[in-house]
């Protein structure tokens, strides 16, 4: 079994901390969980509250909703799919004036994943980031990826993409699986 890293390790720098859902207006909160709940349409085991994409739900006295995503890359071919399930699981739950809007300010980072996210990329065989983005072109950058299979750190990357292009994809050298690693952004 591989420990997952602490959110703050000796000598690095903390975490970004993670966005917090800013839920406005009457009933704000529920609607953030139901559209917190819809899955990320690339990595279906983690849904966009625990991918750190959904950012804001807002709910003015007319009853319009305007929820606000953060996709994990500006060019996320999934953005568009991202808004369309929201918006039909919200019609769903009965609420019917739904905008879905695209932010890139704050951009997404992979720091924004939740802990539980990271257990389900995990659980799913995807190693989840290894280090912080505060990380990068550090020395703590450099450390191994721990496979997810057999937790050996003894691994190769064999493409710097994956299936989607916030993963790449390595080899583990000691039960020689492949396995894709979701990448610090």
């Amino acid at each position: 079994m591989v420990t997952p890293l602490p959110r703050t390790a000796p000598g690095r720098r903390p975490m970004r901390r993670r966005p917090v859902v800013v839920a406005t207006g009457p009933g704000a909160e529920q609607i953030a969980t139901i559209a917190g709940a819809v899955p990320d349409p690339e990595l279906p085991m983690i849904s966009l509250a625990n991918l750190g994409v959904l950012r804001a739900v807002d709910m003015d006295e007319a009853g319009a909703i305007t929820v606000t995503i953060t996709p994990t890359y500006s060019g996320c071919p999934a953005t568009a799919m991202m808004a369309s399930d929201i918006e039909q699981r919200l019609a769903e739950a009965g609420y019917r004036d739904v905008t879905v809007r695209t932010v890139l300010r704050e951009a997404w980072s992979s720091d924004d994943l939740s802990a539980a996210g990271r257990a389900a990329l995990h659980e799913a065989g995807v190693a989840p980031p290894a280090h912080t983005a505060a990380d990068l072109g550090s020395a703590a950058a450099e450390q191994p990826i721990a496979c997810p299979q057999c937790g050996s750190v003894e691994t190769e990357q064999l493409s710097r993409f994956g299936s989607t292009s916030c993963k790449a994809l390595l080899r583990c050298r000691t039960c020689a699986e492949p396995f894709e690693y979701f990448k610090v952004v």
